[in-house]
């Protein structure tokens, strides 16, 4: 199990790098001249970053959690708590994305300001996971 829980925290390392990452990464290349016109073969170094390395690490991380909380038999509130967070992360990687997307098909529009919240509502994501997984409060749930 310890295997698959290093895995979990490699690949959570990196997903949450690279989420950190592409807001600033989108922000820096919208803001770039538009003088070149042609658009480049294979798609933006952002797409490249989100598709083959965002992607694929956060699929990791989740399957290697999922085996980790089945080989572990933990069911406390902490980990609901951390699996709420995970689920906003996962729609933040996914709005990630349609920045990405959108910074490729309208690269004269501004996108400073969704990038920045973006990145900001990312960070304290991250944060709050990494504080609920290390503290592990002792909530008690009441049903």
């Amino acid at each position: 199990m310890l295997w698959f829980l290093v895995l979990h925290m490699a690949a959570l390392l990196f997903w949450a790098a690279t989420l950190l990452y592409l807001p600033a990464l989108v922000a820096g290349t919208a803001s770039q001249s538009t003088a070149i016109t042609e658009r480049p073969r294979y798609g933006s170094i952002s797409r490249f970053t989100f598709t083959h390395v965002a992607t694929p690490a956060a699929l990791v991380a989740i399957a290697s959690g999922t085996v980790v909380f089945l080989l572990n038999h933990t069911v406390e509130v902490w980990l609901i708590a951390k699996l709420t967070l995970v689920t906003g992360l996962v729609v933040c990687h996914a709005l990630t994305g349609l920045l990405v997307l959108r910074s490729e098909n309208a690269p004269d529009k501004p996108l400073r300001r969704w990038c920045v919240l973006l990145g900001l509502v990312m960070a304290v994501l991250v944060a709050a996971i990494i504080w609920v997984v290390l503290w592990k409060p002792a909530w008690e749930l009441n049903l």
